[in-house]
């Protein structure tokens, strides 16, 4: 008997893109016209993206075909979980950076005094 496979899904994704400032961003962007996308914004978009099985598997292999990527490449994800009803985040390629807004706020500290 035959394993079945996992009914195909069609789930809205936002893609958050930075290839460094001499990626590929030609080949980023023809895949992305190809699956509709909608520009959100400087380097997101939103698409509808149909697939089986894992979302993040199925994207992530998608675009490693679609583009040169390099150790600069940086692409985040943000979907519904159908299974758990929530919505999930993560880096298909690249980490996470220091924020550039960090050390703006000023936070007071529990004690100000510079002596004793």
């Amino acid at each position: 008997m035959a394993a079945s496979k996992k009914a195909a899904g069609e789930t809205l994704v936002w893609l958050s893109y930075d290839l460094g400032i001499q990626g590929d961003y030609e080949g980023l962007y023809a895949w992305l016209d190809r699956h509709q996308a909608k520009e959100c914004g400087d380097s997101l978009a939103c698409f509808k993206y149909a697939h089986q099985g894992d979302l993040k598997s199925a994207i992530k292999a998608d675009l490693s075909k679609a583009f040169t990527k390099s150790n600069r490449t940086r692409i985040y994800v943000v979907y519904r979980d159908a299974k758990a009803d929530t919505l999930k985040g993560c880096f298909l390629f690249g980490a996470r950076r220091a924020s550039p807004w960090q050390g703006f706020a000023e936070v007071p500290c529990a004690d100000d005094e510079d002596g004793e």
